[in-house]
């Protein structure tokens, strides 16, 4: 009945009805619309609502109402995690007997959203780095949730020979991404790149194995970007990357040093260096410096290979932002990997 009913309310339709302020339980004055090339974020004047397209991709599958329900109720659960008094509530939009859809209403569940607190926008990471507001308590604080976060979670087991595979899959991937002619991208700015990782994956041998042997391979969040940090009193970190479970099994030291080359990006490389310093020295974990160096390349290449293929889906007018952004990535990457050693 419910699949039945879904059939009959287009994601334009449920859009439509989410933008308007009657359609929300709690009262509100206005509803901000934010789309992204998964979801649709819906912000009252006290919360976010998060509605999943119902899209099917080759690391994703959000094309049945099951299933999205299935991942709002994973969102909500790693979510907690990191943010256990924001992440509040999994909830449906409805259809009444007459059609008319609410949230939280009667009738047949035609959507389901992932129901935040909604947290104060200049208090987010990257707005902080944009003001050069990021103050040495702040970053005390964050490393003490993220340490004890790390801390917290069980290792994941893996041999040296899948953890090799895998990052050596990722990176030829993001190469065959960005050799599409239509990214507008010349070679130079990646190959070189890309052979030096490889070479890198495959003569450290035993810095990888030394990892793997520490036990700092984990279930972690998985999308550690300055926009998913809220600077709080006591820091949450939003938006754990739900839909891939691989995605979110990585190396401690990978994630700190994703967060760190995103800082970079924005103009911050010291305050990014110290959030993973602090959160390293907080979990007694020596990362060598080469080793910093390699998943800083290593997250730089995968996130131009992501602005890339965002480019193929936006329309016309932000095509050069996206390519923009690409080569940005890609000359991060390229400083990282000279570090490398």
């Amino acid at each position: 009945m419910a699949e039945a009913a879904n059939r009959s309310y287009s994601l334009d339709h449920k859009v439509a009805c989410l933008r308007r302020a009657e359609s929300y339980p709690a009262p509100t004055s206005h509803v901000e619309a934010v789309e992204t090339h998964m979801s649709w974020v819906f912000l009252t004047d006290r919360h976010a609502y998060k509605l999943k397209k119902p899209v099917r991709h080759a690391f994703l599958d959000f094309s049945t109402l099951a299933v999205r329900k299935a991942h709002c109720d994973e969102e909500l659960r790693l979510n907690r995690r990191l943010a256990p008094d924001v992440y509040l509530d999994v909830v449906a939009l409805s259809a009444d007997a007459s059609g008319r859809l609410a949230l939280a209403g009667d009738g047949a569940p035609v959507e389901w959203l992932v129901k935040m607190r909604r947290l104060p926008r200049d208090c987010m990471l990257d707005a902080a780095l944009s003001r050069g507001a990021v103050r040495d308590e702040e970053i005390a604080a964050l490393a003490e949730v993220l340490s004890a976060f790390y801390g917290s979670l069980a290792p994941i087991g893996m041999s040296l020979a899948e953890y090799r595979e895998r990052l050596a899959r990722d990176v030829e991937a993001c190469r065959q991404e960005l050799r599409t002619p239509a990214h507008k991208l010349p070679a130079a700015l990646f190959e070189g790149t890309v052979e030096r990782l490889l070479g890198f994956v495959a003569l450290e041998s035993d810095l990888l194995e030394a990892r793997l042997q520490a036990g700092r391979i984990v279930e972690g969040h998985g999308d550690l970007r300055p926009e998913h940090v809220c600077l709080l009193e006591r820091p949450v970190v939003i938006d754990c990357l739900e839909f891939n479970r691989e995605f979110r099994v990585l190396d401690v030291a990978d994630e700190l040093a994703y967060l760190a080359m995103e800082c970079a990006r924005l103009g911050a490389p010291s305050i990014g260096g110290k959030i993973f310093t602090a959160c390293c020295e907080r979990m007694s974990d020596r990362v060598p410096p080469r080793l910093f160096h390699f998943y800083c390349a290593y997250r730089a290449l995968v996130r131009a290979k992501i602005a890339a293929w965002h480019s193929k889906d936006v329309p016309a007018a932000e095509i050069e932002k996206w390519r923009a952004r690409a080569r940005q990535y890609l000359a991060l990457a390229a400083t990282s990997v000279q570090a490398c050693g």
